[in-house]
């Protein structure tokens, strides 16, 4: 049922390994920022020169969501080295930092 993909809790220091210092260190955990859209990407280019001119909207507008959650990212960064990497959680809606 989708009562128990409401909130992912993690707390804000978490004690794993650490790829750069090749050993577990407690690492700050920070919701992972969303990545920019490139003007350069192939789909983005030929959608750009289909929709210039004239003529509307020439590519389906995408209605039928099927997914209510999203799968929670969060960015870790090493508190002696401080390297960061993303971390892929559980399904949820939101995601709660204590």
């Amino acid at each position: 049922s989708c009562a128990s993909f409401v909130m992912v809790v993690t707390p804000k220091k978490r004690n794993t390994f650490c790829k750069k210092c090749k050993k577990h260190q407690p690492h700050k955990v920070a919701p992972s920022p969303k990545g920019k859209a490139s003007l350069y990407a192939q789909g983005k280019r030929r959608y750009d020169a289909k929709q210039a001119g004239y003529g509307g909207q020439t590519k389906p507008v995408f209605h039928k969501k099927a997914k209510l959650t999203k799968k929670i990212v969060v960015r870790i960064e090493c508190s002696k080295c401080k390297a960061r990497r993303n971390l892929g959680m559980k399904r949820g809606k939101s995601l709660q930092i204590l």
